[in-house]
């Protein structure tokens, strides 16, 4: 007698990756069988991702610069932030930039063939002083040089986000970070709700929305999937998409709890869950990634080049190489194929 074969319990990526181009939304179960799938599926998973990546974006890769224009000197209690007002780590504290300093720094991005100029302040929300200086940079980086700009100033209201629209800010970046209900873990001075506002002041305005999340920061797998989950319902073009660099003098210094397989687990999560949307590899993706960071771009479809707010990322030839590398070809600075 015949023993009947043994009936498999592997999921069918590919069949994910058709439910995500028919625009469905993929299960909460089978999103924490993809978190929580063996790295022998990996590949598998990968490819599925990078079905749907293709199909939105082809093989092209864009890059986005990131300015820290204002440095430290926070009054916020975002754990995991090396420039809050409870951080002790070693970092350079600053106000504005002077505007000479933006523009040489927005000639390095045009330079590095970057898509997207970011201009980066920390703080709760800008002065009306610094808001005013934020608004004629714009104007002169814009005038300059033929790339998007995308503002993260912190909390706006319909105002700010108005004011920004009229000076030409193509995208302003204000992350969600975590769920909703794990918000409370990383900072208690400013609410979830207080980040959606903003995003909702954002679209108000007809500007870009940008957010996406860290991850490494204790979340659960139910985290992860609903902040995907609140982030698709947004309706967000831009997801930036970090990983914890656990910065000695920050209350999360001691954490090291992502392996590479794991990152690249959340980056398929988020191109299933988002087909359409940029997702982009953003901080701590040498630090979590390591060796594994090409397969990244299998499931994102950009980058960051050049250094973040106060680490340090990797040559920008190394980038360069590296996408070369892995088949892939960067994208016009203007977003054309």
């Amino acid at each position: 007698m015949v023993a009947a074969p043994a009936v498999s319990t592997q999921t069918d990526w590919f069949a994910l990756a058709d439910q995500a181009l028919a625009g469905e939304i993929i299960s909460r179960a089978a999103s924490h069988r993809l978190l929580s799938a063996p790295d022998p599926e990996l590949l598998e998973q990968l490819a599925a991702a990078y079905r749907v990546r293709r199909h939105y974006w082809g093989n092209r890769v864009r890059l986005h610069f990131l300015l820290n224009a204002q440095s430290g000197l926070c009054p916020e209690d975002c754990h995991y932030c090396s420039q809050s007002k409870i951080s002790t780590a070693d970092i350079e504290k600053y106000p504005f930039l002077a505007q000479e300093k933006i523009l040489a720094a927005a000639e390095r991005a045009y330079t590095l063939k970057a898509g997207t100029f970011c201009l980066v302040i920390s703080g709760r929300s800008p002065s009306e002083r610094v808001f005013e200086q934020v608004l004629e940079t714009v104007h002169e980086v814009k005038a300059r040089y033929p790339m998007k700009l995308c503002a993260c100033l912190g909390l706006l209201n319909d105002d700010q986000t108005r004011r920004l629209a009229e000076a030409g800010v193509d995208r302003v970046n204000h992350n969600l970070n975590t769920s909703e209900a794990h918000h409370s873990d990383i900072c208690t001075t400013h609410t979830f709700k207080d980040r959606m506002a903003t995003l909702k002041a954002v679209q108000s305005a007809g500007i870009t929305t940008c957010s996406g999340g860290i991850f490494g920061m204790g979340e659960s797998h139910d985290d992860i999937i609903d902040m995907a989950l609140t982030l698709r319902q947004l309706n967000v073009t831009s997801v930036p998409l970090n990983f914890l660099i656990p910065i000695p003098g920050t209350p999360f210094e001691g954490r090291q709890q992502l392996t590479p397989t794991q990152c690249l687990r959340i980056l398929c999560l988020f191109r299933l869950l988002l087909p359409s949307q940029e997702i982009r590899i953003a901080g701590g993706r040498e630090v979590q990634l390591r060796q594994l960071q090409p397969l990244g771009l299998y499931a994102a479809n950009s980058i960051f080049i050049g250094d973040y707010l106060t680490t340090p990322g990797q040559a920008a030839r190394a980038d360069f190489e590296m996408i070369r590398d892995a088949g892939f070809v960067l994208e016009g600075q203007m977003g054309e194929k």
